[in-house]
């Protein structure tokens, strides 16, 4: 039995994710924004699977004193997880700027799986994963627009968030080698029949299982044993090349220098 982290755990593709997680045997620590909806999942789930096997914790990924907060309380409760699975994101929203001034698609998409990862990494055990949801959206970041000084349209947001969740993901493998913790990102899938698709998209999407399954794959599987610093796009099911800028050494460490000082101010 594992101990997994999955943020954005009440709907879409991290729901159905959870299911097939504890379907397996696993132990669950589920994240979400609304207490009610994470409270109605765990009643379901403890009924169904023993109350030992889930745990929750509620944050505002928006905020990141919020998900330090969330980490620390996973901190204090465990001295083990196995896989993080950063799977919550956001694209379309009626307040698409947090109250410090940064688009919110770059801190919840990118920012809160960042600190959420190195805060925990003291306890992701040996030969343990961070899988970070990634997506085929992907687009070369302003740094103008992600430290708040200029604005984004939203599917612009949202694909510059991602590949800088893409760019980071392949840094931090590099940082994390010699602990032996595996990161990748994920592409799980396009247009998936996920909340954020419909209300972005008006159009019904595509099996939101396609998305779980190389979830799964991604957190347990020996086929990820050896990914870290890969991405793996599931449109065409198979590792491939991300974005060019995630491919560039210097790029990756000039954007990771901005995080990291928007991670000191907000964080």
């Amino acid at each position: 039995m594992k101990t997994i982290l999955l943020t954005g755990a009440t709907d879409g593709i991290g729901l159905e994710t959870a299911k097939r997680l504890l379907e397996q045997g696993h132990k669950l620590l589920l994240h979400g924004r609304n207490p009610q909806k994470l409270a109605a999942l765990r009643a379901e789930f403890t009924n169904a699977h023993g109350e030992d096997r889930v745990e929750t914790c509620v944050a505002d990924l928006s905020d990141l004193k919020a998900v330090a907060a969330m980490a620390d309380t996973i901190l204090a409760a465990h001295d083990r997880v196995d896989v993080l699975v950063n799977n919550a994101g956001v694209f379309k929203t009626p307040d698409p700027v947090t109250p410090g001034g940064l688009d919110v698609r770059f801190v919840v998409n990118t920012l809160a799986p960042m600190l959420l990862s190195r805060r925990l990494a003291p306890i992701i055990a040996p030969g343990g994963r961070i899988v970070n949801l990634s997506s085929a959206a992907q687009a070369s970041v302003d740094f103008d627009a992600l430290q708040g000084h200029k604005k984004l349209a939203d599917n612009a947001a949202y694909a510059q968030s991602k590949l800088a969740l893409t760019m980071w993901s392949n840094q931090y493998a590099d940082e994390v080698s010699v602990e032996g913790i595996m990161v990748v990102a994920v592409n799980p899938g396009s247009l998936l029949a996920t909340k954020m698709v419909k209300e972005g998209y008006g159009i019904p999407g595509s099996d939101i299982g396609i998305g779980a399954g190389i979830l799964v794959r991604a957190a347990l599987s020996d086929e990820f044993a050896d990914a870290s610093g890969k991405y793996f796009d599931n449109d065409s099911g198979r590792f491939a090349d991300p974005h060019p800028d995630a491919m560039d050494a210097d790029q990756r460490r000039q954007l990771v220098d901005v995080l990291d000082t928007l991670l000191a101010r907000e964080g």
